[in-house]
């Protein structure tokens, strides 16, 4: 099959042992990222097979419409970047793994990473002394703090666990479903939303971006931390109103943050306005960017294209395309 791989920044994907796996197929990899459909419509023109790392293009029925040859899109996890709609009409299979059983162990190191960060102020430790200057903040410790999980799916339930390692109280916000998974944990629940606002030392948040959690966190819910408080978003930046971190920050409530993703991926040059911040860590969004972390996904990616291959598909995502799915073209 000619297989097509987008948006593979790091040229890593031929480096992984699970690369193996595809090695009898037409791998084409682009390391460059374009929104251009033209351009994309071009790049994979010939591609049977798309291979999509995580959400980093906007599959849209535009672009599907005009790729003739194309019937699977193989990935992992979630897929609000794919039509689905228009993939079933066009005879298109989407397989995507769910990992129901696997948290991402990197993406909750990531958020721990940025915790530590933010509470002892490392980055602008180290940048300061690379300039010559010794100490120039207070940090905070964890011990004693209240760390506000806000979702307790299998992310919120790892990152409880490292609080609870650190002698932080957790405190839980979410769903009706996670909170009594929560409380049977041992964690404490909060009250009502407010409350969890105002009671955190640090807020984290741990939910999935659809229609319902789009804008979830609004600036009165910022506005409600303490101007010691830090905001952690390592899961989408839609979950929270557009604009309203930005405000917070320079507002002062919460004092601090460290975010990994942002509206607009990848952040090139001073588009985002949250770099122009203080008091904000910012990442290029790679809490699963990680070797360990790409073998596993990459494994179950590459094994849904062979299993298409060879007429077996596994994981679809729209079972009813089957019935008049395209066939892989000589």
């Amino acid at each position: 099959m000619k297989v097509t791989i987008l948006d593979d920044y790091l040229d890593s994907v031929r480096s992984l042992a699970a690369f193996a796996r595809v090695r009898n197929h037409d791998v084409t990899v682009w390391n460059d990222h374009v929104d251009d459909i033209d351009v994309l419509a071009e790049r994979l023109a010939e591609t049977e097979a798309l291979v999509l790392i995580r959400e980093r293009t906007t599959i849209d029925a535009r672009l599907l419409e005009r790729l003739p040859r194309l019937a699977l899109i193989s990935q992992w996890s979630v897929y609000p970047h794919i039509d689905v709609d228009a993939c079933t009409r066009l005879g298109i299979v989407l397989c995507s793994s769910q990992h129901v059983d696997q948290p991402s162990y990197a993406a909750a190191e990531l958020t721990w990473g940025l915790i530590l960060a933010a509470a002892r102020r490392i980055p602008e430790q180290a940048a300061a002394l690379r300039a010559g200057h010794w100490q120039i903040h207070m940090g905070q410790s964890l011990r004693g703090r209240v760390l506000g999980v806000y979702g307790y799916g299998r992310i919120g339930q790892v990152i409880a666990r490292y609080g609870t390692a650190f002698d932080m109280e957790v405190l839980v916000w979410g769903r009706k479903s996670s909170l009594e998974r929560a409380r049977m944990d041992g964690h404490r629940i909060a009250q009502n939303r407010s409350e969890f606002f105002q009671l955190a030392d640090v807020v984290s948040l741990h939910l999935r971006l659809v229609d319902a959690t789009r804008g979830l966190i609004t600036a009165t819910d910022l506005a409600e931390m303490k101007p010691s408080a830090v905001l952690v978003n390592t899961s989408r930046a839609g979950l929270i109103e557009p604009g309203a971190l930005e405000a917070a920050l320079r507002a002062g409530r919460p004092g601090f943050a460290a975010v990994d993703v942002f509206e607009r991926e990848p952040v090139i040059g001073d588009t985002e306005p949250l770099l122009a911040l203080d008091n904000v860590i910012c990442t290029p969004h790679i809490g699963y960017v990680t070797t360990d972390e790409w073998e596993l996904q990459f494994a179950d990616i590459f094994d849904q294209v062979n299993a298409f291959a060879a007429g077996n598909p596994i994981n679809v995502v729209n079972p009813t395309v089957l019935d008049h799915a395209r066939g892989v073209r000589g």
